[in-house]
């Protein structure tokens, strides 16, 4: 038995705080993409516009019924096949787009379910002062919606952020990725396993920090 080998793990340690940057990046990028794009389909699907709904539906029910990992196949490895022009697309930003594709179809229906918890009063009562439904969407619904949004967006998040650990099949040099190549070579699978898990849960440990911020920030305007 060889034991537990402290040095060893610092030396990983090291390793993986100067590769956080690009599973941060990774994972503030597909951050971005993914809400823009599910306040987009939620908005869709609340204001039920014809063709556009139906288009949002499929899309939703293919993201979350496929694994992400074959989602990211695809877009990386399948779909240059058709459009050539995506054979110059790196692996991080191929796994970045995947991220945010597959996860805007659960804040999709994260920021839906807010909005229609929202008392139709509301809406009703800024369409009556000469709103329009766009107008009254903007100021009043989606603000008092976003305090209902935060914890299960913020769950979002921080499955997102532990998803990135499989951009490392792409390629990308991630800490995962990192990881991987340091117990191969070094058959220290114990340590390098236990402190990639203690550097992903002390990041998720910050994110709900954050969370529990922005509730209270939020829950102070009522």
């Amino acid at each position: 038995m060889n034991g537990f080998d402290l040095d060893f793990s610092t030396g990983l340690l090291s390793q993986l705080v100067g590769a956080l940057p690009i599973t941060l990046g990774m994972s503030g990028l597909a951050l971005l993409l993914s809400l823009s794009l599910g306040l987009v389909l939620a908005l869709t699907q609340v204001f039920k516009l014809p063709v556009f709904r139906q288009l949002t539906d499929l899309y939703i029910s293919f993201f979350r019924g496929t694994p992400l990992l074959v989602q990211l196949f695809l877009l990386y490895y399948g779909l240059p096949q058709i459009f050539p022009s995506l054979t110059a697309m790196t692996a991080f930003q191929a796994a970045t787009l995947g991220l945010g594709f597959h996860f805007a179809a659960y804040m999709a229906e994260t920021i839906r379910a807010a909005i229609l918890g929202i008392d139709k009063s509301q809406m009703e009562a800024a369409l009556s002062i000469g709103m329009d439904r766009l107008t009254a969407m903007k100021r009043i619904v989606l603000p008092q919606a976003s305090r209902i949004a935060i914890p299960g967006l913020m769950n979002s998040f921080i499955d997102l952020l532990k998803s990135t650990s499989l951009a490392f099949t792409l390629g990308v040099a991630e800490i995962m990725a990192r990881t991987q190549l340091e117990a191969a070579s070094s058959f220290r699978f114990l340590e390098s396993y236990l402190v990639l898990a203690l550097v992903y849960w002390v990041l998720v440990v910050m994110m709900t920090w954050l969370q529990k911020y922005a509730e209270k920030r939020l829950g102070a305007a009522y």
